[in-house]
């Protein structure tokens, strides 16, 4: 075989390269062996248009796969949820049911289930292929619903190609996404979220909890039916309208797809569908997750890879969505799941842990995305740093465009809780925030909604916690404030500014959104308090939250208009752990930062390339909440020294106040570096 690129590009692979080849080959061979008569692996990837329920030319179809069922009912408020003849599924080849209707022996909204039989057993369940699941309000219990309305949507945006470069990701949960304390929907989203994102800067979003879900306080992330999109936010043809006019605003939509693990429920999920314990899960001690309580899938089988991959290319065909977010990837690498484990060397990516039925299953996934929609974004969300994720698959990847640098986030939230200000440094700052593979593209981010969950804390509220509720008003002299939003502007700028891919922010924290987020539970009453975002807090002028928010709009303005910024070198100009002093240069951009938490600098030299700069963007600005000790309409020039002539570099001698950060922009390049 000939040596893969990945292994080529990294030297210290070459031990492990039979383990990468095999993989490889695995998922080459499983392509061949799932496709047969099939041309591509999209005609393969197309279950949903043959499982579950269809209108027919004469009537209606529904089919599902059972294998250890013997007989199989459809029951509903059409049959009055009994088992009747009429409604009898008649067993075909390989494990599939199937049943045809009349057109008036069901209709639209009707609810219905199976009732299905296996030896030893009866019970009810909701159909894998599912399209509509509802939950009755007064009862809670959800059911399928027949959904084939008389006006369907249609895209009015036939064709949209996601300009992303960068790619700056609004991590967003539709349910949670209003100020009333109650769920929100699509159309609510649609309407009142979209424009604030479109006005911020941001060229995608990312929607969680997407996939039918019976517990609304996991997040989404136990999901019981994958091919239907959450009723509780509303309808499909809402989704469908929500990203139509994403697209029409320039926003490509990613959604936050689960194939990682799947609900234990065995009424609404998949648990025991046909009375099996094995049929969509390993049948052994894998089947349960240690840490998640839910179901890990089987990836050796045919049969479910059919089912994922039909899922994947559901989504991207039926609602257009622009691509996805995996969940848990390192869960499903690993017959551990990652956990307990360091990952401290190379040796425990390729030591006999991992599962590579999952790793054959995520590479198809990615050439099945990319088969359909060359355009489409994947993401990894992977924290034990498997070399290859988001390497192409032909160079022995696994195929992710992006991989998620999640260990940004932990690394802010260990310096705030354990370092006094005095104690960053710099030189750690930059080595985190650029610490990655260079054959790979990440997502920085300071934090996503996994930081602002209960139990942890959003990073402005680590730095100013309970003084926000006191001392927001702009009229308000507080230190812990004042030192929060500073800092607060600073790690994003920092995160967003060293990207190799792409950035992500959860929604509402941009503008340092109050408290954490806490689903309705037992624990607290059921209550929504803390399910929903306080927009009013950005739009009151009066505010200092409204400071943050045209901070970061301008952030991200900034970097979105520097056409293939995160393709940029990043050349570290200056650090100095003692000034607590940082300068790096990224295309005719110098980011400079003084993380000193009380001392300022005059004439502080950096060396850069020569010439004049201009400051374009100042956290110190008062529009930004800063104090306005740096005039922005003074030129700067660099000085001379002819220590430095062969590196074309000169002194650029700047005001650096202390906790803030500027950057400057190479306006011209001067012949002596002096007025």
């Amino acid at each position: 075989m000939k040596l893969l690129n990945l292994i080529k590009n990294d030297p210290w692979l070459e031990p492990y390269s039979n383990v990468i080849e095999r993989r490889y080959q695995q998922a080459t061979d499983k392509e061949k062996d799932l496709i047969r008569g099939a041309e591509t692996l999209s005609d393969f990837a197309t279950g949903y248009l043959y499982f579950g329920l269809h209108k027919s030319s004469d009537g209606w179809v529904i089919r599902e796969w059972a294998p250890n069922a013997t007989e199989i009912y459809l029951i509903g408020t059409f049959s009055e949820w009994k088992e009747k003849a009429i409604y009898r599924f008649k067993k075909l080849k390989n494990g599939i049911w199937e049943i045809k209707l009349k057109s008036n022996e069901i209709k639209h909204l009707d609810l219905y289930k199976l009732s299905m039989h296996w030896n030893g057993g009866q019970g009810e369940r909701i159909p894998a292929w599912a399209t509509r699941v509802v939950q009755d309000e007064k009862s809670y219990i959800f059911s399928a619903q027949v959904w084939n309305p008389e006006k369907k949507y249609i895209f009015k945006k036939k064709k949209f190609t996601p300009k992303i470069s960068p790619l700056l990701i609004y991590e967003c949960h539709i349910g949670m996404a209003q100020e009333e304390e109650r769920v929100g929907t699509y159309d609510e989203f649609r309407r009142n979220v979209l424009p604030r994102i479109a006005a911020d800067g941001y060229n995608a979003i990312q929607i969680m909890a997407i996939q039918e879900h019976p517990y609304y306080g996991s997040f989404g992330y136990h999901v019981s039916s994958f091919f239907a999109p959450s009723s509780r936010f509303g309808t499909p043809e809402d989704l469908k309208h929500l990203i139509d006019d994403a697209h029409n605003l320039g926003i490509a939509v990613i959604m936050d797809i689960v194939h990682s693990h799947a609900v234990k429920n065995e009424v609404e999920g998949l648990g025991r569908f046909d009375g099996s314990y094995d049929q969509f899960f390993y049948g052994d001690h894998r089947r349960e997750h240690p840490a998640w309580d839910s179901l890990c899938f089987d990836y050796g089988k045919n049969e479910v890879i059919h089912f994922l991959l039909s899922n994947c290319k559901y989504w991207l065909e039926e609602f257009k969505f622009d691509g996805f977010r995996f969940d848990g990837v390192t869960s499903m690498l690993y017959y551990n799941h990652g956990l307990g484990k360091a990952f401290c060397n190379y040796n425990d990516y390729y030591d006999g842990g991992q599962d590579e039925n999952a790793i054959t299953y995520l590479t198809l996934a990615n050439k099945l995305i990319h088969e359909i929609n060359p355009n489409a974004i994947t993401i990894a969300e992977e924290m034990s740093g498997m070399p290859g994720l988001a390497v192409k698959i032909e160079d022995g990847g696994i195929g992710f465009d992006y991989r998620m640098a999640m260990g940004i986030p932990d690394f802010w939230i260990k310096t705030i809780k354990e370092k006094k200000d005095e104690d960053w440094k710099p030189t750690a700052i930059f080595w985190e925030v650029t610490n990655r593979r260079s054959d790979e593209k990440t997502i920085n981010y300071a934090e996503s909604h996994d930081q602002a969950l209960v139990g942890d804390k959003t990073i402005i509220f680590r730095l100013i916690d309970d003084q926000m509720y006191w001392h927001m008003m702009k009229n308000d002299i507080n230190y812990a404030v004042d030192r929060g939003i500073a800092l607060h502007k600073m790690i994003r700028l920092i995160t967003l500014s060293t990207i190799n891919g792409g950035y992500l922010n959860f929604m509402g924290n941009e503008f340092g959104h109050p408290e954490w987020i806490d689903f309705p539970r037992e624990g607290n009453g059921w209550s929504y308090k803390y399910a929903r975002r306080q927009w009013s807090l950005v739009d009151r002028k009066d505010l200092k939250y409204s400071y943050l928010g045209k901070f970061d709009a301008d952030m991200i303005s900034l970097i979105k208009n520097e056409h293939n910024f995160e393709k940029s070198l990043i050349d570290k100009l200056w650090d100095n752990d003692g000034d607590q002093i940082l300068a790096f240069k990224r295309k005719d951009l110098i980011f400079v930062f003084n993380f000193h938490p009380n001392k300022s600098f005059t004439d502080y030299g950096i060396l850069a390339p020569k010439g004049e700069y201009k400051t374009i963007l100042n956290t110190d600005s008062p529009e930004y909440g800063g104090y306005g000790l740096i005039d922005e309409s003074i030129p700067h020039f660099t000085n001379f020294d002819p220590l430095y002539k062969k590196d074309k570099k000169e002194w650029l001698k700047l005001y650096i106040p202390a906790r803030s950060a500027m950057v400057l922009r190479l306006i011209r390049p001067t012949k002596s570096g002096k007025k």
